[in-house]
Formats: C-alpha cells, sequence, structure tokens
C-alpha cells in the first residue's frame, strides 16, 4: 500500500498531499491507449483536487487516483450553473522533459472567470502546482510524437441547497487526457460555416469567460454547421450580426498577402485566448499585426479587391491554447461556408 507523500508547500502555501493510484494502468496497455487516444475519450490515472468553503478558504490539496464524483441530487451547480473550466496542453521536450504551455495566463484567465460567476478565485500558484503535479504523477502518459497531455482544469459549485446565490462550497478538479487530433477529419482543412441567426454572447453577458453555458448555448450553431458539412461554426456579433467575432471554440486571424494580419478585438463578447495573445505578439516581431473589427462583407469585399487569387489566408488557432495555426487559400463566402487549410494532420487540435 503506497503511503501518502507530502509535498512541500508551493508558492501560493498550499500543500499538496499525494496518494498514487494503488493499481495504475499497466505500461503495455497504457501504450495501446497512446498509439491512437483520439480526444477527450482517454484519460490518465490520477486527478488534482482542491475544496473551497467559506470560512474556511482553500484546503485539502491532493492528487489521487482518477475515480467518480459523488454528488447530491440539490448541488448548485446542476441547478444555476455555477462552473467554470480551462484547457491547456503539456509536451514532451526534445532532452526528454515536459512542460506546459503558458499554465500561468490559464490560472489569471480562471480567476477571471471565477469573478465573473461570483465564485472565488483560486490563487495562480495554486492553480499551477495542482497542473505541474498532475503532469509529473502522469508523465508517461504523454503520447509520443505530436501528441500532447490534455489538461481540463475546472471548478463548479458543491454546496448542496436550493435558491438563487452564491454557492458557499466549491471543488476545484484537475484531469489529464493524451490527445491526438481534435478534428475527426482525414481530410487536410478545416470547413467553416457561418451562422447568422443564432449568436454565441452578447455585451454584457459571459461571453469573455470560460464557462459551461456559453459552449451549451453554442452546440446548436454547431450542429447547424455538421449538417452543411462543416466542422466549426463562425459566429458574428449579436447586436448588429454582420461582425466577425468568433468561431464556435477558437479565436481567428486573417491574413493577407501585403503582410497585414487582423484578428476580432476583445470587447467583452470574445474569450481572450492565450494562443492569441502569443500569436499578436510574436506578428509584432515580424508582421504587421492588428486588432480589429471585421465583417463578412469585408473579407469578400477585400477578396474581390485584390486581383491576384489566393490573396487571403486565415490562421486559425485551436483552442486548448496550444495549436498550431493554419493556412487557408483565398475563397470567396459561398453559402456562407469557408474552408481552412490544416497544416499537419497529426497535430493537437482542441477547441477553446
Amino acid at each position: 500500500m503506497h503511503e501518502n507523500v507530502m509535498d512541500q508547500p508551493p508558492a501560493g502555501g498550499l500543500p499538496f498531499v499525494r496518494k498514487p493510484h494503488p493499481a495504475p494502468t499497466p505500461p503495455d496497455k497504457r501504450a495501446v491507449l497512446l498509439s491512437d487516444p483520439g480526444f477527450g475519450r482517454v484519460f490518465t490515472d490520477h486527478m488534482a483536487t482542491i475544496s473551497y468553503a467559506d470560512g474556511k478558504g482553500w484546503h485539502d490539496a491532493k492528487i489521487a487516483a482518477r475515480a467518480p464524483l459523488t454528488m447530491d441530487p440539490a448541488a448548485a451547480v446542476l441547478h444555476y450553473s455555477q462552473q467554470i473550466f480551462e484547457g491547456l496542453k503539456a509536451y514532451h521536450t526534445a532532452e526528454g522533459g515536459a512542460v506546459m504551455f503558458r499554465p500561468l495566463e490559464n490560472a489569471r484567465r480562471f480567476q477571471r472567470s471565477a469573478e465573473r460567476l461570483a465564485m472565488p478565485k483560486l490563487p495562480e500558484a495554486a492553480f499551477v502546482e495542482a497542473c505541474d503535479q498532475l503532469v509529473k504523477i502522469d508523465r508517461d502518459w504523454i503520447p509520443a510524437g505530436d501528441g500532447s497531455l490534455y489538461l481540463r482544469p475546472f471548478m463548479y459549485a458543491s454546496e448542496v441547497f436550493l435558491g438563487v446565490k452564491p454557492s458557499s462550497e466549491y471543488l476545484f478538479i484537475v484531469i489529464a487526457s493524451p490527445v491526438g487530433s481534435y478534428f475527426k477529419s482525414k481530410d487536410t482543412a478545416v470547413s467553416l460555416w457561418v451562422s447568422q441567426e443564432l449568436t454565441r454572447a452578447a455585451p454584457g453577458g459571459t461571453g469573455a469567460v470560460k464557462c459551461g453555458g456559453n459552449y451549451a448555448a453554442s452546440l446548436m450553431a454547431q450542429l447547424e454547421a455538421a449538417q452543411h458539412g462543416c466542422e466549426q461554426v463562425v459566429f458574428l456579433d449579436a447586436v448588429e450580426r454582420r461582425w466577425i467575432e468568433e468561431l464556435g471554440g477558437m479565436n481567428i486571424f486573417f491574413v493577407f498577402d501585403d503582410g497585414s494580419m487582423q484578428t476580432p478585438p476583445l470587447d467583452g463578447t470574445i474569450l481572450p485566448g492565450i494562443t492569441r495573445a502569443s500569436i499578436i505578439v510574436l506578428a509584432k516581431e515580424g508582421h504587421n499585426g492588428a486588432r480589429g473589427a471585421l465583417r463578412v462583407q469585408s473579407v469578400v469585399r477585400r477578396r474581390r479587391e485584390r486581383a491576384p487569387p489566393r490573396d487571403l489566408r486565415v490562421r486559425h488557432r485551436g483552442g486548448a491554447d496550444a495549436d498550431r495555426p493554419g493556412q487557408v487559400p483565398g475563397r470567396r463566402v459561398q453559402h456562407r461556408q469557408w474552408r481552412i487549410e490544416r497544416p499537419d494532420r497529426g497535430a493537437a487540435h482542441r477547441p477553446d
């Protein structure tokens, strides 16, 4: 039987107790699972958890065997949807180690989401430490090659009550899943459907935070896209229905032949993607990057104004905030569909 291992308190002062899985997945079975993990279907042996209660604060941080949750049917999250989450990835390094992509930025965005939904802010150090501890104990689950270990931190209201008010108890959890490509299609492109009736978020709402309700509200439009043979949906603004905002699970960039690049601005209805911010920083070093509103009509107009064919390319980022941008040859919006080329079928994709 494994003994509990108490780590030294991290910068945030919250110590983690490690309780290794008593019967972890055998190496041969794990190898079979990692040979073709797909996306979000295979999970590692452990999970990180931290509890919160008013008057007690954050406590009981631990790494333990991944197991089902026990939840009362009157748990607040089931009725009032106080729930937020994040998505980031860990990768193998050339030196044989493992690294996460900008986890501190995920921690900060998690805090902003918590504030918007009247939830307690988990200290940045505790968020990063929970992810780091999980990667360390389940490092053997990181796929070789272009695969990665997708980390899903989330928090939900766990107090048992019926009544519209912020919960007094919460549970923060991090689970991990080895992943390959997010998209199931064997095609080399991502097809897009522009939704002109359904919108994702409105001014004053929760579009800029990462909560489950935003994604639930996008599913009907995603189904509409699938019915037209498209993998992703492009959402327009909720006021005029003509300004491009973002896709169902990722931000979008438009790149032109003159070296300029344009992406919708952050105005409270768009999730501030971490890869989005990274691309903008890198673009400033070698490209004329821009953050500005872009209409669907202006994309078509610019395509028509520039005589040479294939003058419009689109860079997109997949959402676990660690995906690689792809390009698309210039195409007019026909029947509200776009097609985006992906550079590498082996790259791991996860919409935000």
